[in-house]
């Protein structure tokens, strides 16, 4: 409430219901919320419960578009500057009022936590809201503006939510949930500067410090490698400590040495093509390797 009533003035216009959908970032938030629901079906070993999966990713979604509402304010001044994909944003374009979105995101937060704190447990209430605190305060207004290790470091933002959905589930956060957390942690820096490479131009017109800005794009392919080959190693440790199974097992093989070769084939050639298709395989790899962290416990 004191943090909206810093941008409050004169009665400001709401803006079109269209455009506050859009400040949740439906798209980025699928994803989150299908890593947070295998959480629940890996903390449950199985059917978490109806009751469980609706409440906690009800609570999810809003911690994930608080959060991304937030990010369109902080972000306004940056979005404008990045051409066609940003400058056209809700809160960057003038057709929701920064003290609107404000409030519309910090709404959303607060409901996140007393929904998960009421519903599910308050430990997955806590997570969601460090997740969305870290996201908005240390990425989007300290670590995005001033290092090219931006996106390595506020990467734990986009990871909380299958730590959020194994708490749900369990109560609790143990090492095999950890290594939920961890695989997402290094699956985001080579995804991020995939799509970083082909946007380049537009971060350094906003003077965002992204890998490929600062350090080139042969340093940022040498860095996606790099990545990639600890991703797929970390991606086997539930394997060993997480009680997974020979479907997830085969699963991470096999997903895990396409992202590298991708990303050598990347660093061979340097060519936008590729970049694009690492970047959208990326995503199809995170989504397809939870799913088949989720059922490997109903079919071994």
């Amino acid at each position: 409430m004191l943090a909206a009533a810093t941008l409050r003035g004169a009665l400001a216009p709401n803006g079109p219901l269209r455009d506050y959908v859009t400040l949740t970032k439906p798209r980025i938030m699928s994803l989150l919320l299908l890593t947070g629901a295998c959480g629940m079906f890996v903390g449950a070993r199985g059917w978490p419960g109806a009751w469980t999966l609706v409440a906690g990713l009800t609570g999810l979604a809003l911690a994930c578009g608080g959060a991304s509402a937030l990010n369109h304010v902080l972000d306004a001044d940056i979005d404008r500057l990045m051409g066609k994909r940003t400058e056209k944003r809700p809160v960057a374009a003038g057709r929701v009022p920064p003290s609107r979105a404000l409030e519309f995101g910090l709404a959303l937060s607060a409901l996140s936590f007393a929904l998960l704190a009421s519903t599910v447990n308050v430990v997955a209430a806590t997570l969601a809201l460090v997740g969305n605190l870290f996201y908005v305060l240390v990425y989007t207004r300290w670590l995005k503006r001033s290092t090219p290790q931006n996106i390595v470091i506020g990467g734990a933002a986009g990871a909380v939510p299958p730590l959020v959905g194994y708490a749900a589930a369990t109560g609790d956060v143990t090492f095999a949930a950890l290594l939920l957390f961890a695989i997402v942690f290094f699956w985001t820096p080579p995804h991020f500067w995939a799509l970083a490479l082909l946007i380049k131009e537009n971060y350094a017109a906003a003077r965002v410090p992204m890998l490929p800005v600062v350090r080139g794009d042969r340093e940022t392919a040498r860095q996606i490698v790099l990545y990639a080959a600890v991703l797929l190693a970390v991606s086997l440790t539930p394997v060993l400590w997480g009680g997974m199974g020979v479907v997830y097992l085969a699963s991470a093989l096999v997903l895990g040495a396409v992202f590298v070769a991708l990303a050598l084939l990347l660093q061979r050639s340097l060519a936008r093509g590729h970049a694009a298709l690492l970047f959208h395989y990326s995503l199809l790899y995170l989504a397809l390797l939870f799913v088949a962290m989720a059922i490997d416990p109903m079919l071994t």
